[in-house]
């Protein structure tokens, strides 16, 4: 599987939607993929707008979002308890990821509940690249169809989910001005993930791969 490497200042620049180029473990030419869990006969490599079932939950984390960034979860409950808890997570975790662009801190508390080992490694360093290249996030983020793929004992999981990112900007902090760019099909983007169920019995995103422009996520 092919791994993307952190994109330069310029690169950045060039990119008005920040988190296109944020995800870490892959690319959107990678061939490999996060559908089955790593070592169970298939390829892979272990390593405040909540749902409204989410809503219910006691230990439901908070999210501190500026005034000009709106985060938008649609999902569904699957039926299955152990499903819905993995995708509640994950959900939790395109809130968390927002939130630490948005803050400039990769290692917010949040980050440390919901992501582990590579993933969290990765976004803690793109989130201080991405701040010291003056830059940050903006707009509205909206993630949908979310899905679990594989699960393993009850303790690791392969999950799915959609990313509209068509009318979320990248923004630069000192001048406040907001890199637009028009929307196109690589404005949405499908991301595949690998999870782990940790101690105190959240679901950790371990690694994650994303895609451009994936006809299942593209909406019109």
């Amino acid at each position: 599987m092919k791994r993307r490497t952190l994109p330069v200042a310029a690169a950045l620049a060039a990119t008005a939607a920040l988190l296109l180029t944020a995800c870490g473990g892959g690319d959107d030419s990678s061939k490999g993929n996060n559908d089955k869990i790593a070592g169970a006969g298939t390829e892979g490599s272990a390593s405040p707008s909540p749902s409204a079932s989410a809503s219910a939950d006691k230990n439901a984390p908070s999210f501190d979002f500026p005034s000009d960034i709106k985060v938008t979860v649609d999902r569904e409950s699957t039926g299955d308890a152990t499903k819905d808890a993995i995708l509640r997570d994950v959900a939790y975790s395109t809130q968390a990821n927002i939130e630490a662009f948005a803050k400039g801190v990769g290692q917010t508390p949040n980050m440390n509940r919901y992501f582990a080992a590579a993933a969290l490694t990765y976004w803690a360093k793109r989130v201080e690249t991405v701040k010291k290249d003056g830059l940050t996030v903006t707009g509205d983020y909206r993630y949908y169809d979310f899905e679990v793929t594989d699960v393993v004992n009850g303790k690791a999981a392969a999950a799915r989910y959609c990313e509209d990112q068509s009318k979320a900007f990248g923004k630069e902090i000192k001048s406040g001005k907001v890199l637009r760019t028009k929307a196109s099909d690589k404005s949405f983007v499908l991301y595949t993930l690998q999870a782990q169920k940790d101690a105190a019995g959240d679901w950790q995103v371990t690694q994650q791969n994303w895609k451009k422009g994936a006809a299942s996520c593209v909406q019109g």
